[in-house]
C-alpha cells in the first residue's frame, strides 16, 4: 500500500459492514456537526464508512466536499487503533468552510484516539477475577 493511497481495504464496503457497527457501538465521539461510532474491528487497520443524507446537505456538491475532506484527514491519521469507524453528517456542514473542517476533524480523530485508550483501560480494569483460568 502507498502511504499516500486510500484502498478499498480502509473501507467499510458493505452493508454487512455498516450493520456490525451500528448494532455494535462501542465508542461514540459526539459533535454538533458530526456523529462518529466505532467498533473493533479484526483487521491491523482501522476502516472508515460515511453517511451524509439529503436532509442535512442538500446539494450534492456539499455531500461530496464534506466526504472528501473526511477521507483526506482520515488518510493523514496513521495512528488511529483497528476501528470500523462511522461518520455521521448531521445539520450546519455546509456552512463550515474547508479550514475549519480540516481542523474540527483532527480534533474529533484525536478524541477518538482518546476514547479507545480510555476504553481499552476501562475494560481491562472491570474485567472480573473469576473469568480468568482455574486450574
Amino acid at each position: 500500500m502507498k502511504p499516500l493511497s486510500f484502498p478499498k481495504s480502509s473501507r467499510l464496503l458493505t452493508p454487512r459492514d455498516y450493520a456490525r457497527v451500528f448494532d455494535n457501538v462501542q465508542i461514540r465521539v459526539p459533535h454538533r456537526n458530526f456523529l462518529i461510532l466505532a467498533t473493533l474491528n479484526s483487521e491491523q487497520h482501522s476502516r472508515i464508512g460515511l453517511v451524509f443524507s439529503k436532509k442535512n446537505l442538500k446539494l450534492a456538491v456539499q455531500r461530496n466536499r464534506i466526504k472528501r475532506r473526511i477521507r483526506e484527514t482520515f488518510r493523514l491519521q496513521p495512528d488511529l487503533p483497528p476501528l470500523d469507524i462511522i461518520v455521521l453528517g448531521r445539520r450546519g456542514l455546509a456552512d463550515i468552510d474547508n479550514a475549519k473542517l480540516n481542523e474540527l476533524l483532527d480534533d474529533l480523530w484525536s478524541r477518538l484516539r482518546r476514547k479507545y485508550q480510555h476504553s481499552r483501560t476501562t475494560f481491562d480494569q472491570q474485567r472480573p477475577e473469576s473469568n480468568r483460568g482455574t486450574g
